[in-house]
């Protein structure tokens, strides 16, 4: 795996990024009503470890979240799940789609 520091700075210019205290407990995973597995934690998990490439070939994943909060009304750690895939759809848009922010 490469770690990617850039990313990582891309992440925080796409928005707060809050994932820092996720303790993997599996509560986003197991309420999700899509049943996404790799979302969230896998997902910020390759986020926060500066992987680009698996973030970025996650693309699709990041689009199905419903944004619902159902996960995050639920976080024992109190993660703002939605406000990190909005972050990530972001980045996504910027380095995948080639779009800008407006």
């Amino acid at each position: 795996m490469k770690v990617d520091t850039e990313f990582l700075s891309a992440l925080k210019l796409g928005g707060e990024f809050d994932a820092r205290m996720c303790i993997n407990c599996g509560t986003c995973t197991a309420l999700c009503p899509l049943g996404v597995e790799l979302m969230p934690r896998r997902l910020f998990r390759y986020a926060l470890l500066g992987n680009r490439d698996a973030v970025l070939g996650e693309a699709e994943t990041i689009f199905s979240c419903l944004l619902c909060r159902l996960c995050e009304a639920n976080c024992p750690a109190g993660i703002h799940i939605a406000e990190n895939v909005r972050t990530l759809r972001t980045v996504v848009n910027r380095d995948v789609y080639g779009l800008a922010e407006a």
